[in-house]
């Protein structure tokens, strides 16, 4: 199996910048995180964009869901930023024969502490056992688009149906 990683930008991009005291989204750590784990699938990792979700328009959910349907592949993971992963989700519902999964971090990858090694497991794991259809894998579970949240009292993904 092939799996395609686009990289959106988000969180578990982010840089820190001591002198600034911000964040900025820089390169990818998907191929790292991939290398470090030994993993032993073919991918490739296309960047189409570094973006804060906050600042990801109509516009840039139209060009992630042009690339997946004009591609030839079948498995896509995009890495995203949290806040508005679900609504990037939702806009990619109904493309045909294509199983897609989104994950981010709630902490950038590069710091000692992070679930962006988890999450992207989380997604590798879901993209190659889902059923085609649009997921998130965030907080440890893996949930169906238009059916999750991002809670942020709380600083977790959680079902829209449990509430």
């Amino acid at each position: 199996m092939h799996i395609q990683f686009i990289t959106t930008g988000g969180t578990i991009d982010k840089i820190y910048f001591d002198a600034l005291s911000q964040f900025e989204v820089g390169d990818s750590q998907v191929k790292a995180m991939l290398s470090d784990a030994l993993v032993d699938f073919s991918f490739e990792v296309t960047a189409i964009m570094k973006k804060d979700s906050l600042d990801i328009t109509d516009e840039d959910r139209a060009t992630i869901r042009a690339h997946i349907e004009a591609s030839e592949h079948s498995h896509f993971i995009i890495t995203h930023g949290t806040d508005t992963m679900p609504e990037t989700a939702a806009a990619l519902l109904g493309i045909e024969n294509k199983t897609v999964v989104l994950t981010g971090a709630l902490t950038p990858a590069r710091f000692r502490t992070t679930d962006a090694v988890f999450n992207i497991g989380m997604a590798v794991g879901a993209v190659q056992t889902a059923s085609p259809g649009v997921y998130i894998a965030m907080s440890g579970q893996v949930f169906k688009a238009g059916q999750v949240r991002k809670n942020r009292e709380a600083n977790r993904f959680e079902s829209i149906l449990d509430h």
